[in-house]
């Protein structure tokens, strides 16, 4: 089991202003891309890019539950990614079964609830039975709810859902005229969630690769430069500020929000903060 990173006071400090502005976002999603070439450029194998992230998913939910963030989607393993070479899918899958032995009692101990979205029966007999298990522990957590897309697509989950409703209006459980974006939205693997209002993407690359097409809708997107094993607490940080400083107007106007920005001196003391932790983190 990891040690959690403690907390400098610059970094309390930081959190404390981050949870006061009342702004954080409530549902971010990570699409956690750059393993692979983090690793290429290091003349590693590809496997090593993918352990060295596992580190960054510990340092970042460890934030999203210090933040008191309610959810955090995770995109870990894509239906593309089964085209991958089978040396690395199966590193893959050894890392999500050491992931899910090593951190259950994290998770249980800060009351983390685990889910996950796609098409799970695809996984290997051994990794649905661990993820099986790992759910059921934490079923009852009221925590943060940490989502794991495996094997996921979004357009898969949207034909899925068609597939569903269109069995539902046979059988006449649904009318046609009474579908809505609500009710289309039922049928989705993520109806549980509400919809991602922040989505990041690390490597630099600017593109959805199929992750929750029809929820991100109205997310704000962040792109990070950083590979994702170099997207540690101080990245995550940099996401959540640049989101504070975003207005969300979903089509209408700041007058009939009621809202304004917040003021650009708070903002500039979070950047400062956040440099300061990252240059103790450097240290």
């Amino acid at each position: 089991m990891w040690e959690e990173v403690p907390s400098s006071q610059q970094e309390q400090r930081l959190q404390e202003l981050l949870r006061a502005s009342g702004r954080l976002p409530r549902h971010v999603a990570i699409i956690m891309d750059g393993n692979g070439r983090w690793a290429q450029e290091r003349g590693l194998p590809r496997v090593e890019g993918h352990r060295q992230g596992m580190r960054s998913v510990q340092e970042v939910v460890q934030v999203a539950v210090q933040l008191q963030i309610p959810y955090l989607t995770l995109y870990a393993f894509s239906m593309e990614n089964w085209r991958r070479p089978q040396s690395e899918i199966a590193a893959l899958m050894w890392l999500l079964r050491h992931y899910l032995q090593q951190e259950l009692p994290r998770l249980q101990r800060h009351n983390i609830r685990l889910r996950a979205i796609g098409k799970l029966n695809a996984l290997p007999r051994r990794v649905q039975n661990m993820l099986r298990q790992a759910i059921r522990q934490t079923e009852h957590n009221t925590g943060l709810t940490l989502t794991l897309a495996l094997s996921y697509s979004g357009r898969w989950d949207i034909v899925r859902a068609v597939q569903m409703i269109a069995i539902d209006v046979r059988r006449g459980k649904l009318s046609p005229e009474d579908i809505t974006e609500e009710t289309f939205a039922g049928y989705l693997m993520t109806h549980e969630l509400p919809e991602p209002d922040l989505l990041i993407r690390t490597s630099g690359e600017m593109r959805l690769s199929n992750f929750l097409l029809w929820e991100s809708a109205y997310a704000e997107i962040y792109i990070s430069e950083r590979y994702w094993p170099d997207f540690r607490r101080c990245e995550f940080y940099r996401a959540l500020v640049d989101y504070l400083r975003r207005e969300r107007r979903f089509g209408m106007t700041s007058e009939q929000l009621g809202r304004t920005p917040n003021p650009q001196h708070d903002v500039t003391e979070l950047h400062a903060l956040v440099d300061a932790v990252a240059s103790l983190s450097a240290l």
